[in-house]
């Protein structure tokens, strides 16, 4: 049997066993051993001969995740959160645009949660961000056979400094939600410097060519993922170094062709302050 990694643990623990909500801490819903000695009664609908069948155990099953799963949050806090704010657009090449979805926007408790997150490496607040990924919405006609989730990538330097990369791990969980592959295809070049505190047009300057591709993507849908998207200009980056224009000859328009269908997803964008 495969060991889980400790934040694996820690997830499937906040999920699973603790039934408190992963912000306020108040019961987010009934507790796991209720649902099981509830749904698992004598008198349950559910208990028949025919459960101990592979197909109704799993129909059970199917039953009782859903219940277990049904957020990290208490509906309190969920709703007290922003959920998805309008995408928004960068061009990576002449009469080419990425969109961008982000989850919520960058304030209170998402802000504190991905600093403590990322900065001090505080897995407790993973749960939180797992919450936020799960609200981001499954790209329209992708699946595990024809689309790939490309993470922001870093550099072996700051991998090596940091001690572990906070957007895989991110990145790993929205891959287990939507069952979309990752794809690592793509290296950093480490001549940058920190995004944090530059404006825009010094965060598009800082990242020309700081990404290059080591391999050909498998699909034609990439789907980009960072945690935080505040201006758009590393997805902006990462997508022009994707944007790969194929040649049509039977077209009369001047533009190019692009020869991938690229998306971009992040946990935040903005403020709404």
């Amino acid at each position: 049997m495969r060991r889980l990694a400790p934040y694996q643990t820690g997830l499937w623990l906040a999920e699973y066993v603790d039934i408190r909500c992963q912000l306020c801490r108040v019961y987010r819903s009934t507790a796991p051993s209720q649902l099981l000695s509830s749904h698992l009664s004598p008198d349950s609908p559910f208990i028949a001969d025919s459960m101990l069948t592979d197909i109704y155990r799993g129909k059970v099953a199917r039953y009782i995740h859903r219940h277990l799963s049904r957020g990290l949050l208490c509906a309190h806090c969920h709703h007290g959160i922003t959920w998805l704010p309008k995408p928004f657009r960068v061009d990576i090449a002449a009469g080419s645009a990425l969109s961008i979805q982000a989850s919520t926007f960058y304030d209170y408790p998402i802000r504190q949660a991905i600093r403590a997150f990322k900065h001090d490496e505080d897995m407790s607040k993973l749960p939180l961000l797992l919450h936020a990924i799960r609200q981001l919405p499954r790209p329209h006609g992708c699946h595990h056979d024809n689309a790939v989730i490309v993470a922001m990538p870093t550099t072996p330097q700051r991998l090596v400094k940091r001690g572990f990369d906070p957007v895989s791990i991110l990145a790993a969980q929205l891959s287990k939600h939507w069952q979309i592959p990752l794809w690592q295809g793509v290296r950093r070049i480490d001549h940058t410097v920190s995004q944090q505190g530059l404006t825009r047009a010094e965060r598009l300057s800082n990242l020309n060519n700081a990404f290059v591709l080591t391999e050909t993507p498998p699909v034609k849908r990439l789907l980009l993922f960072d945690d935080v998207a505040t201006t758009g200009a590393s997805l902006q980056a990462l997508g022009r170094a994707l944007y790969k224009p194929a040649t049509n000859t039977a077209s009369t328009s001047s533009l190019p062709i692009n020869r991938y269908h690229l998306s971009a997803y992040a946990l935040a964008h903005g403020s709404q302050q």
